[in-house]
């Protein structure tokens, strides 16, 4: 630095001043998860703490070929471009909040008397 103009010579000066290098080493320990593991995590339909309320209050259970049917009506759901959802399977009703792919509430058809879903922008019958 030129003490009489207080002006910098050459960038490298500032660079070396006023922003300090750091390290920039790799991960020494490598992660187990693979990429796909990570994919299929996020794309997994989650039930908000209300359904999973519902679902226990009800005596509801979903089978495995009833979730993969339900997860299949979210996903078209989604290629619909459709926000929120009612996704009918079997006698179940499901009401999906579509881009967080979560189940917000559940009900079977004994509970749905008035057949009357609000809130929605769309349905899927699997």
């Amino acid at each position: 630095m030129n003490p009489i103009s207080k002006q910098f010579s050459s960038i490298e000066q500032v660079t070396g001043q006023y922003l300090k290098q750091k390290n920039v080493t790799s991960p020494s320990k490598t992660s187990d998860v693979s990429f796909e593991d990570v994919l299929r995590q996020q794309q997994q339909l989650k039930f908000s703490k209300h359904a999973a309320q519902r679902l226990e209050s009800r005596n509801i259970s979903l089978s495995e070929e009833q979730n993969a049917r339900l997860e299949d009506g979210v996903e078209q759901a989604y290629a619909k471009g459709i926000k929120d959802s009612l996704v009918l399977v079997d006698s179940l009703a499901f009401i999906v909040n579509v881009p967080s792919k979560t189940v917000v509430t559940a009900m079977d058809q004994t509970e749905t008397q008035s057949n009357t879903f609000t809130n929605i922008d769309g349905a899927v019958i699997m």
